[in-house]
């Protein structure tokens, strides 16, 4: 069993040439395919790595454009991939306020480039908000219940209006292993505590390891040593990626120094075999 990061913020290794990085993400979860990035970059660097890029089940995590605009060359008229999503995907996502503070004077569109039409004419769409397994032994999760915090973020269109987004499409990837659940996260605007809780529920089994963004980039200290304290002792491997930010990695690379990766592109994380 084993995770393949194709698209992220940062580049981990030199070799092969030509792996490129970009802000977002996607993940090769054995034969499925977890997000898309927002550019061609998870295609090339699969070419590269030498991963198969006909993926017949796509997986994307929520709306915004660094997991969703890269979807299109790995879509196929003919051989029609399964792309497997929340309902609400498809609802217009907006940014006013971006990084750097500024207020924008008219905000710009960040969700999924491409119409449900679009999409539908290279894949079926399984549209749903309960898990579904996708592959033997790797679940879509569906929609997380929120009994902790969450990482809400930007706006969204609601009938006409733009009001905060909680994103509630968000949905990671579950992985049934012979030790435990492996964790495969998009950017986990549910919130990683309630992700983690969610997949349990769902597998029947403890999360043993955690993948991908964690968006603890806009999380402060204190909550995140909160975490750590319930993290501790509960993973063998946590590598966070995209929008888990330098605080967090900092913090969780001093707490949780055994099952802590540093990761990018190109690196690949070895885990137990499906059941």
């Amino acid at each position: 069993m084993k995770v393949t990061i194709l698209a992220d913020n940062t580049v981990a290794t030199g070799i092969p040439k030509g792996l490129r990085g970009e802000w977002g993400f996607a993940a090769g979860i054995d034969d499925v395919l977890f997000d898309t990035g927002q550019s061609t970059a998870a295609l090339n660097n699969a070419r590269l790595l030498d991963i198969s890029t006909d993926f017949d089940d796509i997986v994307l995590s929520h709306a915004h454009y660094d997991h969703t605009k890269g979807l299109e060359p790995f879509l196929d008229p003919h051989e029609r991939p399964t792309v497997y999503c929340h309902p609400d995907i498809w609802n217009a996502r907006f940014i006013r306020e971006p990084a750097d503070g500024r207020t924008l004077n008219e905000p710009i569109h960040i969700g999924v480039p491409y119409s449900r039409a679009e999409v539908e004419t290279g894949a079926e769409i399984v549209e749903h908000r309960d898990p579904v397994e996708v592959s033997d032994g790797v679940f879509a999760l569906g929609e997380v219940p929120r009994l902790h915090a969450d990482n809400p973020v930007h706006l969204r269109e609601e009938d006409g209006e733009l009001v905060k987004d909680s994103v509630p499409d968000d949905q990671s990837v579950a992985v049934k292993t012979t030790d435990g659940t492996a964790l495969v996260l998009g950017c986990c605007h549910a919130g990683l505590q309630n992700t983690i809780e969610h997949a349990e529920t769902v597998t029947g089994q403890e999360v043993r390891y955690v993948i991908g963004g964690t968006h603890l980039v806009a999380r402060d200290a204190d909550e995140i040593h909160e975490l750590a304290d319930w993290l501790d002792g509960k993973l063998d491997v946590f590598a966070g990626t995209h929008c888990t930010g330098f605080q967090a990695e900092k913090i969780f690379s001093e707490r949780l120094p055994g099952p802590f990766r540093s990761v990018g592109v190109g690196s690949s994380i070895e885990l137990p075999p499906k059941i």
